[in-house]
């Protein structure tokens, strides 16, 4: 069975004798091109369960291994105690934001508050493209001062130096979109994995969808393909080569590069055939300790892949 904690221990464990290190998303922003050798970033989305996450922290520890673990601010993945047990073992903590989602909630119930809801909707039907720029900075004004206290709040509880967007899949709404009138490291961040990590070398993997060859059900969770120009008028520009604007080579690399199971990585490691660099993202949560978790987890996700699939093929997501 894949996706299971046995399984995510053997791929650890193949990662570590075939010679990697293995980074926190700091340490990686800290060094990146000035360390030489085979190197793992990884990093972990507690989107919920936090205790999986604490199970995946004391497994890593136990190996010898550390990396990030981002937490959200929603009743389903904060947990103070969880936090401060995984910060005490030496992985980094960081916020999985979703802010500008959080947001646009509160000005919808504000609005429905304020007109009807009929009303409010035709009024969203005809709106050109200055209202909308109009709504979105004002979301963006929300948002920011969401995202600075529940990095306060974090920060109570352990440093807070990197943060990772949460893609709230059912949202319409990218939180990215919050750093194109603002910028995170006025407030004290040093790195944005999908803004500030080039892929040109590195080769990034997500259990996204629990699948590693799920980019057609990733809504956000993936690569974009533009030019410099689109963050022309953006406050915090993502570098040529992010996950925002990959390149070319960096695409060519992914391509290389496709598994479709946890086994075929393990494989791949211990005949020495992968980059010498990964970013590797895993959610906690997807991973079981038993088989009739292994199989509700199954269900789950093959119930919701298809959603974002559909989703995806009829991009009503939004754009960033």
């Amino acid at each position: 069975m894949d996706f299971t904690f046995n399984t995510l221990r053997r791929l650890l464990t193949a990662f570590h004798d075939s010679g990697y290190l293995f980074l926190s998303v700091k340490e990686f922003s800290e060094i990146k091109a000035r360390h030489p050798g085979k190197l793992i970033i990884l990093r972990h989305d507690v989107d919920k369960k936090p205790a999986y996450s604490l199970a995946a922290a004391n497994l890593e520890s136990e190996l010898g291994i550390h990396g990030t673990y981002y937490f959200r601010i929603r009743p389903e993945s904060f947990d103070k105690g969880i936090i401060k047990d995984i910060a005490l073992m030496g992985h980094e903590i960081g916020y999985h934001y979703e802010d500008l989602r959080m947001a646009s909630q509160t000005a919808k119930v504000k609005r429905r508050k304020s007109i009807s809801f009929a009303r409010a909707s035709k009024v969203k039907k005809v709106e050109g493209r200055e209202a909308k720029s109009k709504r979105e900075k004002v979301l963006a004004a929300i948002a920011i001062e969401s995202f600075r206290a529940n990095v306060e709040k974090l920060r109570e509880i352990a440093p807070i130096d990197t943060i990772c967007m949460h893609g709230s899949p059912m949202s319409r709404h990218d939180s990215r979109l919050i750093w194109k009138y603002y910028d995170y490291r006025e407030l004290g961040i040093i790195a944005e994995p999908y803004f500030d990590f080039s892929l040109d070398d590195v080769l990034y993997l997500t259990d996204t969808g629990r699948k590693w060859d799920g980019l057609a059900v990733s809504i956000r969770d993936r690569a974009y393909v533009r030019n410099e120009g689109h963050y022309s008028d953006w406050i915090r520009k993502p570098i040529t080569g992010s996950a925002m604007a990959i390149t070319e080579q960096g695409e060519a690399l992914r391509k290389r590069f496709m598994f479709k199971n946890t086994d075929d990585i393990v494989r791949a490691a211990m005949s020495q055939e992968l980059p010498e660099r990964m970013l590797i993202t895993i959610h906690p949560q997807r991973w079981s300790k038993s088989f009739p978790e292994w199989m509700t987890e199954l269900l789950i996700q093959n119930i919701k892949n298809p959603v974002k699939l559909l989703v995806n093929r009829h991009n009503l997501t939004g754009k960033i």
